[in-house]
């Protein structure tokens, strides 16, 4: 075999052995607990785990706020939240946008989704309370220190 072809084998394979593999995504999901209140303005505040595959776990504070026109009350335990799109447990951080239609009365429940980026959350619970109203805003997830 010619020196020159031995050269560029050995290109080729530095190449591809240098080349950046991308990780495959994270499922993460968190738990949470949220307690909300509006009178056109409409704010919600509460906290969470979120727990990823690769064994991560993190513990999260959780605000939200949006404008619109809305009353009501809620509060939600044990919610459940799923992630897409999630490289590192450290991606579900940050606001996401958010829309709201809604009425509710007591024992109501709640399913939303939420993108920040390419990142999604697909939120679900139920919980007691009443509101009605239409809103636009964003949830934002905190590391607690």
């Amino acid at each position: 075999m010619n020196v020159r072809w031995l050269g560029y084998a050995a290109i080729l394979a530095a190449g591809v052995l240098a080349a950046p593999v991308k990780a495959a995504p994270l499922d993460c999901t968190m738990r949470f607990d949220l307690s909300s209140w509006s009178v056109i303005y409409k704010h919600a505040s509460g906290s969470g785990v979120v727990t990823c595959d690769d064994g991560s776990r993190m513990n999260v504070k959780l605000r939200a706020n949006g404008g619109g026109l809305s009353v009501g009350k809620s509060t939600i335990k044990d919610g459940k939240g799923n992630f897409t799109d999630i490289q590192s447990i450290t991606d579900v951080l940050g606001t996401y946008a958010a829309a709201d239609a809604s009425i509710g009365v007591p024992k109501s429940g709640d399913a939303q989704v939420m993108t920040k980026g390419k990142v999604s959350l697909a939120l679900a619970g139920a919980g007691k309370g009443f509101g009605m109203g239409v809103t636009i805003g964003g949830l934002t997830i905190e590391k607690v220190p």
